[in-house]
C-alpha cells in the first residue's frame, strides 16, 4: 500500500473510531469483544484499504466487514451452556432505569439469529434505511423488511416470556413471605 494510502486509512481510523466501536458494541455485547471485532475488522479492512474507490463508503464497508466477523465466530463458537429449568437473576449494578432497560435490551439480543440482529442494529441503532441495510447486509429490501419484522416480534415475545416469569417468582415471593 503506497504511504498516501496508509495515512488516509490511519486518519480514517482516528476520525471514525468511537462511532466504529459503537457499531461494535451493538453486535456483540461484551466490550473487550467489541474492541476485539473492531480491531479484527479493520486489520482486515487494511488490507483492502486501496480497493475501496469511494471512501466515503468506508463505514459501509468496515460495518459489513464487522458483520461477517461476529458472524464467524458465531459459527465457530463453542457451546458449552447448558440449559437450566430457570434463568440465574439478573444483577444490576446501577440502578438507574436507562441503564438497566439498556442491559435489558442487550440480553434479549442474545436471542436473534445473527441476521436478525445485524439488521435490528443497523436499521434502529444506526439509523439505516431499509435501502442502506440491505446493501449493507447485501440482501434485498424486502428480505430486510421481512427479516426485521421477524425479530421485532421474537424481541417481543422474548419480553412478554420474561416479564410473565417476573411476575410468577414475584407471587411465589409473596406466598412465602405470607406463610
Amino acid at each position: 500500500m503506497a504511504q498516501g494510502e496508509v495515512l488516509a486509512f490511519e486518519e480514517y481510523v482516528r476520525t471514525r473510531q468511537e462511532a466504529l466501536l459503537r457499531s461494535a458494541r451493538r453486535l456483540v455485547p461484551d466490550p473487550v469483544d467489541a474492541q476485539d471485532l473492531l480491531q479484527t475488522a479493520l486489520a482486515r479492512t487494511y488490507g483492502r484499504w486501496d480497493g475501496i474507490a469511494d471512501k466515503r463508503l468506508a463505514d459501509a464497508y468496515l460495518r459489513r466487514v464487522m458483520i461477517n466477523t461476529r458472524t464467524e465466530w458465531w459459527r465457530a463458537r463453542k457451546l458449552d451452556e447448558v440449559p437450566t429449568e430457570q434463568l440465574p437473576e439478573r444483577c444490576v449494578d446501577d440502578s438507574a432505569e436507562q441503564c438497566a432497560d439498556r442491559a435489558l435490551l442487550m440480553d434479549v439480543l442474545k436471542v436473534l439469529a445473527p441476521k436478525q440482529r445485524s439488521v435490528v442494529v443497523l436499521r434502529h441503532w444506526e439509523q439505516m434505511t431499509t435501502e442502506e441495510t440491505a446493501e449493507a447486509l447485501g440482501m434485498s429490501a424486502g428480505t430486510v423488511k421481512s427479516t426485521l419484522h421477524r425479530a421485532l416480534a421474537r424481541l417481543r415475545e422474548e419480553l412478554v416470556s420474561r416479564e410473565r416469569e417476573a411476575c410468577a417468582l414475584e407471587r411465589e415471593e409473596r406466598e412465602r413471605c405470607a406463610a
